[in-house]
């Protein structure tokens, strides 16, 4: 069974070269070639050049396919690995398509294994981690009532007057501030266009606690059946969403008037570059300079009025001479992910992070070598 590693950008390097020191059989598809020979070439020499019909021809029935490719392209090697009986890895969100793939991928005894990354990815563990924990606690109780919370950023590990910085452009971010997300706020679906619409504060129970600020993004609904939550049960707080520094909505105020002006404006494509080409410029950052990674997943648990579990699975994480934290995090998750497939642990069809306790574990720990501080808070043990 060969991997075929696809892209080697800023997120690959550290699980790529883990998967490849691990002694793998794997080859790297990269366009342009020179780029991978700088990232892994100290390592292996074999280093193709990304086309899909080459890919094709070497692709084998039980051979892992892995997308660090732009998210359009994911989809391609997926139906990919579908034809060939292989198998497909990627970090990103499973996308509609990408799920209507499911019953083709049992019938092939294909395994597509999505959102293995940061942020989809560990924070799916940690809930999973969670819930469990909660179930063997001896407080579950169908009846509580329930608040679930998961916010993620990636954060400059030292700020500056915008409160955040870009490794890649910055068009993508600005396109996120523009969707629409739901969640759930005191019992009520809340629904908002923009996220600066539903910004709020929240303390962080790091080591050091710190205040940040946080708002949801995407449709956080369907993850409750997900990571366990029956029908039925009282929901009064659930959310999946960002986590920037504090002072981050002072900061954009004028970004957001201008991405406020710019919706459905004539040029708005045009306008948009402009002003994520001026944030590049001002706000990249410098080589070698550390960025930094927060994840904190809460589940609490409450019997009229009083909280019976009330815990918190915090990441802390920045860049060092292993590679950026979003590096680490992000590849070392989807090369734990390519060995799960390897070793028939994820069955055939389209999954997103295991929720197996065993495999949970497992990963989880394989995180805690990859953060500098990582830990279950229990609010109620003090």
């Amino acid at each position: 069974m060969a991997i075929h590693w696809c892209g080697t950008g800023l997120s690959s390097g550290p699980g790529l070269r883990r998967l490849i020191a691990a002694g793998h059989d794997l080859t790297v598809w990269n366009l342009p070639v020179a780029a991978a020979q700088a990232a892994v070439g100290d390592l292996t020499d074999r280093i193709r050049t990304f086309d899909i019909d080459a890919l094709a021809d070497a692709t084998a029935p039980g051979d892992v396919l892995v997308s660090m490719l732009p998210p359009h392209l994911h989809l391609m090697l997926a139906q990919l690995a579908v034809e060939k009986g292989a198998h497909f890895v990627c970090s990103s969100y499973i996308a509609p398509e990408l799920r209507a793939l499911d019953a083709a991928a049992r019938d092939a005894g294909s395994t597509l294994l999505a959102e293995v990354g940061l942020d989809p990815g560990i924070d799916h563990l940690m809930a999973h981690w969670l819930m469990a924990d909660y179930r063997a606690s001896g407080r579950f109780d169908p009846a509580n009532e329930y608040d679930f919370l998961s916010y993620c950023g990636g954060i400059p590990k030292y700020p500056n007057a915008l409160r955040y910085k870009f490794s890649w452009s910055p068009l993508g971010v600005l396109k996120a501030l523009n969707s629409p997300s739901r969640s759930i706020r005191n019992h009520v679906t809340l629904e908002v266009k923009h996220p600066w619409d539903a910004v709020s504060d929240y303390i962080a129970p790091l080591p050091q606690p710190e205040r940040f600020e946080v708002y949801p993004n995407r449709d956080s609904l369907p993850y409750l059946p997900e990571y366990g939550f029956e029908p039925g049960w009282p929901v009064r707080n659930f959310a999946r969403g960002t986590l920037r520094l504090n002072g981050w909505a002072d900061a954009w105020s004028d970004i957001v008037d201008t991405l406020t002006t710019l919706e459905d404006e004539p040029g708005a494509e045009t306008a948009l570059q402009d002003l994520s080409d001026r944030l590049w410029a001002e706000n990249a950052y410098a080589p070698d300079e550390p960025d930094r990674v927060v994840l904190c997943v809460g589940l609490r648990a409450l019997r009229g009025g009083r909280a019976v579990y009330d815990k918190t699975y915090v990441l802390d994480a920045w860049g060092d001479a292993r590679g950026s934290a979003m590096a680490r995090l992000v590849s070392g998750t989807v090369s734990q992910g390519v060995e799960a497939v390897l070793a028939h642990q994820i069955p055939a069809g389209v999954h997103s992070a295991p929720s197996d306790p065993k495999l949970v574990r497992a990963w989880l720990g394989h995180t805690e070598t990859l953060a500098q501080h990582m830990l279950v808070r229990d609010h109620l043990a003090g």
